[in-house]
């Protein structure tokens, strides 16, 4: 596991690795033509922009403040949260 300095500094293609290998998949939304997924990293969230239409990762955003949830709020439900929990 990484904090978030660590994987800001890295290359892209580490990046992609920590995310496919140690992170979590938690939800996507539309942006534009975009569909941006949301990982549970650990210590902090990323945000993985893909490009349907140029079929690539067009960039990749990290952070670990609550406000960077905001925009996955209508997303994410919290019962089904707390159903997990609870199993």
């Amino acid at each position: 596991m990484c904090t978030l300095s660590e994987f800001r500094v890295m290359t892209f293609d580490k990046k992609c690795d920590v995310i496919t290998y140690n992170s979590t998949y938690l939800v996507q939304r539309m942006v534009a033509d975009c569909k941006v997924f949301l990982y549970d990293a650990g210590g902090f969230f990323a945000e993985v922009f893909y490009s349907p239409t140029y079929r690539k990762v067009l960039m990749i955003n990290a952070f670990d403040k609550p406000i960077g949830l905001e925009p996955y709020l209508d997303e994410i439900s919290l019962e089904d949260l707390n159903s997990k929990s609870c199993m």
